[in-house]
């Protein structure tokens, strides 16, 4: 059996933790941020985790962790 090729760009945005749950950066971060809020902006810093409904596929992307 090969190596699974892992997903790089999936790599690069998702962690996972000790107890195996994948977290990742809040979105609507990256630009255009004169015209949101103060709190906004503030309640974007907080990073999440993945929701159930999205984690079989994100964990098919990230074979080895």
């Amino acid at each position: 059996m090969p190596k699974l090729k892992t997903n790089r760009s999936a790599a690069k945005r998702f962690r996972r933790t000790k107890s195996g749950k994948l977290k990742k950066r809040s979105a609507r971060r990256g630009h255009i941020l004169r015209k949101k809020s103060r709190k906004a902006k503030r309640r974007l810093r907080h990073s999440s985790y993945v929701s159930s409904a999205d984690l079989k596929k994100i964990r098919r992307l990230l074979p080895y962790g």
